[in-house]
């Protein structure tokens, strides 16, 4: 894990950067590994994100195999959500990739300690110029909570299109809930008018 305390005086006891796998402005994106599994276990077993994800919290163990299930997953990147000085914020994850049809699904969550900073924009921006900067993506799809405004605003500032809702799509302790869908095509994101990544 990478120490959020920032460098230490003794070169001898700092452990290596974390390599990441995509870098923004305000934030890093690195591959998830399985050592990460606690990390996550804690963010998904806070209420407000087992709310939104409509999951219930797995064991470390399920979570750990299903990490490095994943890894192998040609249809699915998992990455942590890095500041500049190393502190892990959150996850965020392309799964159902088809190249053949360009489309990917967008996942996000944040620590409970880090949501309202702004993070989540910046974490799916970055998500996003990577799936059509790098990767032959035509179109992006997102689902929440009718009810989750938090994460609607950010899917809304980062160029999402709000499409429909998905009537009781998903059940969460005996209710069932809406979900808010929406999407982003190439040439939306390319007529954003902000920086992309890669400009950082």
């Amino acid at each position: 894990m990478i120490d959020s305390a920032g460098p230490r005086d003794d070169e001898h006891d700092t452990e290596p950067e974390r390599p990441l796998a995509w870098r923004a402005a305000s934030i890093g994106l690195a591959a998830v590994e399985a050592d990460d599994a606690e990390l996550l276990h804690g963010w998904r077993s806070d209420p407000v994100n087992a709310y939104e994800f409509c999951t219930w919290p797995r064991s470390l163990t399920a979570l750990r195999e299903r990490i490095e299930r994943d890894a192998d997953d040609d249809e699915r990147d998992d990455f942590l959500v890095l500041l500049p000085d190393g502190t892990p914020v959150g996850q965020t994850a392309l799964s159902r990739q088809n190249m053949i049809d360009g489309t990917a699904e967008v996942e996000l969550i944040l620590g409970p300690e880090h949501r309202g900073h702004g993070h989540g924009t910046d974490a799916l921006d970055a998500l996003v110029d990577l799936a059509f900067g790098e990767l032959p993506l035509y179109r992006l799809t997102a689902e929440t909570h009718t009810g989750n405004a938090p994460a609607r605003a950010v899917l809304a500032k980062s160029g999402f299109v709000h499409e429909g809702v998905s009537r009781g799509a998903c059940l969460h302790r005996g209710r069932r809930h809406d979900l808010a869908v929406y999407s982003m095509l190439r040439p939306e994101w390319e007529a954003l008018n902000r920086p992309r990544a890669w400009d950082a």
